[in-house]
């Protein structure tokens, strides 16, 4: 988050409604972003649930702990006084994203591909209006460009939290498409990780599982759920 942080400095977290959205308190005094800029959250649900953060931290602030804080954090640092740059960098997962790009080989994991990936392209066809294109291999396929302007608008008319977390499914997964199925909930973060990982997964059970590669599986799982709840608490 930037915050340096080390000792727990306050006794209680609570909230607090006011102009703009709702504050978290940290002994009645209102928490600012490492940039200085108030942490005003549009949702009570999820103040509460930041608030529930800071609460928690035992003695010692640990900011890897603190999911929503660190998304709600992003939306205020990083997304807004850099909007157009995010909204450029996310849209342009579209250009070659993952669900595009399958195996022609071994054919058991070329069908599981199918089986997971088409169905989530099906929907953003269905929902957006948006028909992108499916290759075999790794040479990049150039995706119609009409698709790509509504995709860009998809990803423009998501206010600043919803773009933050957007920002973070689509580093996180490698796909536009799987991160905005999740943010309409139209799969859920276990589904999104499954399809996310579907490669990596398939590679481990045929050749093992290599311990750094767990833990970093283990680390998107988590991330996963932790942008899942950022966004149904946001849209609470």
């Amino acid at each position: 988050m930037g915050w340096r942080l080390n000792k727990r400095f306050y006794e209680d977290a609570a909230t607090a409604c006011g102009e703009g959205g709702f504050s978290v308190l940290l002994d009645d005094r209102p928490v600012r972003t490492p940039a200085g800029a108030p942490l005003v959250l549009p949702s009570e649900a999820l103040a509460v649930a930041i608030a529930r953060e800071w609460r928690d931290q035992p003695s010692e602030i640990h900011p890897e702990t603190m999911p929503l804080t660190r998304l709600a954090v992003t939306a205020i640092d990083r997304v807004r006084p850099e909007r157009e740059a995010v909204v450029r960098a996310v849209s342009a997962y579209a250009e070659t994203d993952l669900l595009c790009y399958r195996a022609e080989t071994p054919p058991d994991l070329a069908a599981r591909q199918a089986q997971l990936w088409q169905p989530l392209l099906d929907w953003c066809r269905d929902f957006y209006g948006v028909r992108l294109r499916v290759t075999t291999g790794v040479i990049p396929v150039r995706q119609p460009p009409q698709a790509l302007h509504v995709l860009r608008g998809v990803v423009d008319a998501c206010d600043d939290p919803h773009l933050a977390a957007l920002s973070t499914l689509t580093a996180d997964s490698g796909s536009l498409i799987l991160a905005l199925a999740l943010m309409a909930g139209r799969i859920d973060a276990a589904a999104a990780w499954e399809a996310a990982l579907l490669d990596e997964r398939y590679q481990a059970s045929k050749w093992g599982e290599d311990a750094e590669a767990l833990a970093l599986r283990e680390a998107l799982r988590t991330d996963l759920h932790g942008v899942a709840e950022f966004l149904t608490l946001l849209d609470r």
